[in-house]
């Protein structure tokens, strides 16, 4: 049988037909796939969107609490009611700051991260200095350990805190709720720091239980065994004197505001480093989205 022969101005075009097909094919394939990732894109947005506005809600209910939480015993002689105001107005300004960044987060991203960053990065700083991770430097943070251990061991601010402590009972109330109790199930009762540092002599001392606040004495000059300490020098016997002037009177009342605000700092800290990942997310997921 003879060849067709087929006139080469039609070969190029079947040819050119064949490829335009594919061309088209590939731009509709495109055009399915970047419509297929949008949904994507807006629910990662709003999971992410959600998620933020979820985990700033304990940041709410720490201000709540803080406003309405009663002053430890005898706090406000350091003024510390004032810097709980002020941390409670700082977290609730964090907390719309933080929602409003989500609610007009595709308006102005940028600016929006940068403003609840700072805001952040405040809180941040506050709650490493009420852990006490600045050491010396935190002297002069409020409320941080090292600054409440300056200010409690001071005669001038402990011989306010001294009569305040006595005033609150609570070695009075000590005595009526251990009346009956002998030597040994006394030893085995569960004191608070004031009770134990302020209503009672060290055990070191070694002198004899009679009652909750009434010791009696060893001869130091008969027992040479009984390590000499300057707080068995500081007891007495006097409802209006007993511990107070004992040093384990002020480690007990700083080991009290420590761990107030000590736990503060830590929630300060763990919140803070949350919503920082949670709007950096938040502000990747935005410019994934847009471009």
């Amino acid at each position: 049988m003879a060849d067709i022969i087929i006139p080469t101005e039609k070969r190029l075009s079947n040819a050119a037909a064949q490829n335009t097909v594919p061309k088209k094919e590939q731009e509709s394939i495109t055009v399915m796939a970047d419509m297929s990732s949008k949904p994507t894109k807006k629910n990662a947005t709003r999971a992410l969107s959600i998620f933020t506005v979820l985990i700033s809600i304990p940041i709410i209910a720490s201000m709540i609490w803080l406003l309405y939480m009663r002053e430890y015993d005898c706090e406000n002689l350091l003024r510390l009611p004032k810097l709980q105001k002020w941390i409670s107005v700082g977290l609730l300004f964090v907390f719309l700051v933080s929602n409003g960044v989500v609610f007009f987060k595709h308006r102005c991203p940028v600016v929006g991260l940068m403003v609840v960053m700072v805001s952040l990065l405040v809180m941040l700083i506050i709650g490493l200095g009420l852990v006490g991770a600045y050491k010396m430097e935190s002297q002069a943070i409020p409320a941080s350990p090292m600054w409440l251990k300056r200010k409690i061991h001071s005669d001038s601010k402990w011989n306010n805190i001294k009569p305040c402590i006595y005033d609150t009972r609570v070695c009075d109330e000590l005595v009526m709720r251990s009346f009956t109790l002998k030597s040994y199930d006394f030893s085995m009762t569960k004191l608070s720091p004031i009770e134990s540092g302020c209503c009672k002599p060290s055990p070191i001392c070694g002198m004899t239980y009679v009652n909750a606040t009434f010791w009696i004495k060893r001869d130091e000059r008969k027992d040479d065994t009984i390590a000499y300490n300057s707080d068995c020098d500081s007891w007495s016997n006097d409802r209006n004197i007993l511990c107070y002037d004992c040093n384990s009177c002020k480690d007990a009342y700083f080991r009290t505001l420590k761990g107030k605000w000590y736990r503060l700092g830590i929630f300060l800290v763990i919140m803070a480093l949350l919503m920082v990942l949670c709007h950096l997310a938040l502000f990747f997921v935005i410019m994934w989205e847009h471009y």
